[in-house]
């Protein structure tokens, strides 16, 4: 039960604090005044860390499942 709470916590946790990065980089697209071309760089970063983090959980996924 502990390690079912921390695993679903941790990914439920990271994906809060994703939306909450989204939020963020839209409110300092704005005020910094990036422009279209800013904004998207700002959000291809994001992008690229979250691509990560569900990298990482499909890979966990997969060695923890017996493929190896």
């Amino acid at each position: 039960m502990d390690a079912w709470l921390s695993d679903y916590g941790v990914t439920l946790g990271v994906g809060g604090l994703m939306l909450f990065m989204v939020f963020i980089v839209w409110d300092l697209a704005r005020k910094s005044n990036a422009g279209v071309f800013g904004t998207f760089i700002l959000y291809l970063a994001l992008g690229l860390g979250i691509l990560g983090f569900v990298i990482k959980t499909a890979i966990t996924y997969l060695l923890e499942s017996g493929m190896r």
